[in-house]
């Protein structure tokens, strides 16, 4: 037997196959609803193919036989009517009149309904059955009552019954499951069984993004998809054919409402503000009310509110205004810009007159551009309005430099897609240098935040040539992105040619923004070839012009080219200040193409900070923004930072289903590959495999070539001391050292240089004067206020070299310290680790004594307070004003720090934690 794979419905298949499979057990019934073109039709299919060994009985609800009682009941039980006579007399009569048309009066109703449950037990005496009745909701009302009635008693019976209705319809008693729209690889699926060849990636992309998940939306746009369409030569459809299977099912039920409700449903999917003062204006105007919209809300095409009009369904806007003919459309257009105001909505009634016009018209091109300048209403309609803009130009440089700036635009708006298919577009138009120099600049950065960072770094170069005759400050910015792209594929020995085209753009008075993107270029290409004398002074340059932006200077990337170039010099603190800027400009403004690597640098900065918890939460945050704005690249560093972070605190579970997301992707060498590499030595390491820690971490580059990441190796540095301590050759971490060393003494960061002379003290003789100098030199580096966590390492390592050295009284102290700090920020292996140092130090050790006050953060106290007092996360989220998924986070922190399992035990454990502070009051 072959069953048809439905792309994304594995769980209403499951669901399917489990009511036909106990069916000769006893029967049951199941309701899928959902959308028009959801799947349900299909998944009835899938079930008649599967129900091999049942007698199927199969109809649909009709709308031309909705006023006829019973209709759709006559048609389902015609094949078994035979075995009617098997019925008491009584209920075979009142069957056949019901069927026959004369009706069923009120008070036999019930005895109908056990009339057509005894008919299908009968027909169910010699094998299972199978009875399915397809948009039961689009029949008659009778039949639907009468089907419901026997859905809910066949738990002793042969039989199953299964039953589809429209999103907004339901069945009480009886499962259901509602069908869900196909996220974007499921709708890639769909698109690639229709299509004879594969489109470009964008094509897809925009294909998927149009089909709003719908399966029949999906199908219908692949078939009418031209070969010019999948080449990207041409726009690919803006929404389903009104003519195709999707379009006709929304038309049908479009032809069942009165022309005013028609006439308003246009109105509403023509204005997507959805505000309805437009909507009134606009009605006054036609002639009819937004009363008249009633209708369509009883249908479940739209809701009316107090303060909006929204479409409930996905697809139903789209489907309503490609569903109208192109005259109505048009008038339509032209009577919402007549009641818009011409200065306070000045892009939406632009907006609405460039749709109502055909051919070129330059005074509303140019009124579009004016109106969508800075992105004020929203980076994705500004691109709209570009990208129309260019439609209506009648000169071809003024159509691609408008074309360029809907691709910007809609990168900034997170959909890169998009934005590759309009650089496609502006190929075919012919440009000056400049325009192609700008596209190219665009192509480079979508190159490196979503597709293959070596192709990138090509990419900016050459488009920092093409525009450094016309425009310095762009060239210098294309040459930092070029170097962030050679640094990401670990390919450093790059960097070099980036410095000197960088140095040769160079001038003494240029302003804050274009020497802040100088120094960065400088400060790196030297600090890679270990020249840190000048690399220091122009990374920090680079930091000082960052804090001094201001105006139009004032972006979300020179915010990130400043926070980088702190952290290259370990001015943390500075660091995550200005990424923290970044990432809250990039917010205000909606440039969600910049968040997601804001939000990188801020996560590595906390790391360094020591907030470790902080930076799996800011790390968390990118992740959502990279995968929801299609940034691949970026989203891979996020989730290697959170393998980094939890192989950090030995949760091996989560740091390597870490590592499995992201897969297979990246190149060796690249960054989330380095991040990957790190997190599996310090679980090596954790398990106390020396050897493979210390081989995987010496991986990660490849030190005087220029080759794998350097940057990351120099992060990891300590744990590979860490690990070669325990090895008796160690040229690589002696290596590895001595470029950790040379940095860190260029830096102003105690913490560096703590660093630097604890892993010293790991590779001196052990027990040896010169070990013990660089453990205490160490502890009174590491900054109290930051990284907590690396001084109580340091604490460990030190209580466990003067425990090897029989000074146990002298390690008691170390390790305690250690201990009490690991229990502190949650780390229960190190703690573990400091616990077993202390028992084998000879000291009895029990479980911490610390109240929660010690062993919670201020944000996780407060949350637990509230949960003591009987709060539900959903109220602490209001109160707190955080997400739930934020409150559930900590709370699970809550539990593992103090060693609980419930809310009940945390309400005790508070309560006994109460009554000790009273009875000590007292």
């Amino acid at each position: 037997m072959q069953i048809t794979v439905l792309r994304g419905r594995d769980d209403e298949c499951r669901a399917v196959r489990n009511l036909l499979g106990g069916v000769t057990d006893g029967g049951g019934a199941l309701l899928l609803h959902g959308e028009p073109g959801s799947g349900r039709t299909a998944l009835v299919g899938y079930a008649h193919r599967y129900a091999e060994g049942c007698t199927v009985l199969a109809a649909t609800g009709l709308p031309e036989e909705a006023a006829l009682p019973y209709a759709g009941l006559q048609r389902l039980l015609d094949p078994v009517l035979d075995r009617a006579n098997a019925l008491p007399e009584q209920q075979w009569h009142l069957l056949r009149r019901a069927l026959d048309g004369e009706g069923c009066p009120t008070d036999r109703q019930l005895a109908l309904s056990m009339s057509v449950l005894g008919l299908l037990a009968a027909a169910a005496r010699d094998r299972p059955l199978l009875a399915t009745m397809d948009d039961v909701d689009r029949g008659d009302r009778r039949t639907a009552r009468v089907l419901a009635f026997v859905a809910r008693r066949l738990r002793h019976l042969p039989v199953a019954v299964l039953l589809t209705a429209d999103v907004t319809a339901t069945v009480d008693g009886i499962p259901a499951h509602r069908l869900r729209p196909l996220d974007e690889r499921e709708s890639v699926a769909v698109l690639t069984d229709r299509l004879p060849e594969r489109p470009a990636a964008p094509v897809v992309a925009a294909l998927a993004a149009v089909g709003g998940g719908n399966p029949q939306a999906l199908v219908d746009l692949a078939e009418v998809l031209t070969p010019a369409q999948g080449r990207g030569e041409e726009p690919p459809p803006t929404a389903p054919p009104a003519d195709g299977v999707l379009g006709r099912a929304y038309r049908a039920r479009l032809d069942r409402l009165p022309p005013d409700t028609r006439r308003m449903l246009l109105l509403a999917a023509l204005d997507e503000d959805g505000q309805p003062a437009t909507l009134i204006r606009a009605a006054a105007v036609a002639g009819t009310a937004v009363e008249a919209l009633a209708p369509a809300e009883v249908a479940g095409l739209v809701r009316v509110e107090p303060r909006s009009v929204t479409f409930p369904q996905p697809l139903a806007r789209a489907m309503v205004a490609a569903g109208a003919p192109l005259a109505e459309r048009r008038a339509a257009h032209r009577l919402l810009a007549g009641v818009l105001d011409s200065d306070g909505q000045r892009l939406r009634r632009a907006m609405h007159l460039a749709a109502a016009t055909a051919g070129a018209n330059p005074a509303l091109a140019t009124e579009l551009e004016e109106a969508a300048a800075g992105g004020e209403s929203g980076w994705a309609t500004a691109s709209a309005a570009l990208c129309r803009a260019a439609e209506l130009s009648d000169q071809p440089a003024r159509a691609a430099a408008r074309l360029l700036a809907a691709a910007r635009y809609a990168w900034a708006a997170g959909q890169p897609g998009r934005a590759r298919l309009l650089l496609d577009r502006l190929r075919a138009i012919p440009a000056d240098g400049t325009v192609t120099g700008h596209a190219e600049l665009l192509r480079g950065e979508l190159e490196l935040r979503c597709d293959g960072a070596s192709v990138a770094s090509a990419t900016l170069l050459a488009a920092a040539g093409a525009v450094a005759h016309t425009d310095r400050a762009l060239a210098l910015a294309a040459l930092a992105r070029a170097g962030e792209a050679v640094c990401f594929a670990g390919d450093q020995y790059r960097y070099a040619e980036v410095g000197r085209r960088a140095l040769a753009l160079r001038r003494p008075n240029d302003p804050p923004a274009t020497e802040l993107m100088s120094s960065l270029v400088a400060g790196v290409a030297a600090t890679l070839r270990g020249d840190h004398e000048r690399a220091g002074p122009a990374l920090r340059r680079a930091v000082v012009l960052g804090g001094r932006l201001a105006g139009p200077a004032l972006t979300p990337t020179a915010l990130t080219c400043a926070a980088a170039a702190g952290l290259v010099v370990a001015v943390d603190g500075a660091a995550h200040r200005l990424a923290e800027r970044a990432a809250g400009l990039a917010r205000d403004r909606g440039e969600l193409s910049m968040l997601s690597r804001a939000l990188e640098l801020r996560a590595v900065a906390e790391y360094w900070l020591g907030r470790h918890e902080a930076a799996a939460e800011t790390s968390r945050d990118g992740l959502r923004v990279a995968r929801a704005t299609g940034q691949v690249n970026c989203a891979n560093v996020h989730l290697g930072m959170l393998a980094v972070l939890a192989a950090i605190r030995a949760d091996r579970a989560t740091s390597l289903r870490r590592i499995r997301e992201i897969g297979e992707a990246p190149t060796p060498g690249s960054r989330p590959h380095a991040f990957a590499g790190w997190a599996l030595a310090v679980l090596d390491l954790v398990d106390g495999r020396h050897a493979e820690a210390a081989a995987r971490l010496a991986s990660l580059a490849r030190l005087g070539t220029g080759r794998g990441q350097v940057l990351v190796q120099v992060m990891a540095t300590p744990y590979l001391v860490e690990a070669a301590a325990h090895l008796a050759h160690r040229p690589a971490a002696t290596a590895a050292l001595a470029v950790f060393d040379r940095w860190a003494s260029s830096t102003a960061s105690p913490l560096r240089r703590a660093l630097s002379a604890r892993c010293h003290a790991l590779l001196a003789p052990r027990g040896s004067a010169e070990a013990e100098r660089e453990f205490r030199t160490a502890l009174r580096l590491h900054p109290t206020e930051a990284g907590t966590f690396e001084r109580a390492r340091t604490e460990l390592l030190f209580g466990q070299e003067l425990r090897r050295r029989r000074r146990p009284r002298d390690a008691r102290a170390h390790l305690h310290q250690a201990r009490e700090t690991f229990t502190l920020l949650g780390a229960s292996c190190w703690a573990e680790q400091a616990t077993a140092e202390l028992r084998a130090a000879g000291e009895s050790v029990g479980p911490p004594d610390l109240p929660a006050a010690r062993l919670l953060t201020g944000q996780q106290l407060r949350i637990a307070e509230l949960v003591a007092e009987g709060a539900t996360n959903r109220e602490i989220a209001a109160r707190m004003f955080l997400s739930t998924r934020t409150v559930d986070h900590h709370l699970r922190n809550v539990f593992h720090r103090l060693g609980i399992r419930s809310r009940t035990e945390l309400v005790r454990a508070f309560a006994a934690e109460r009554h000790a502070g009273l009875a000590s009051d007292r």
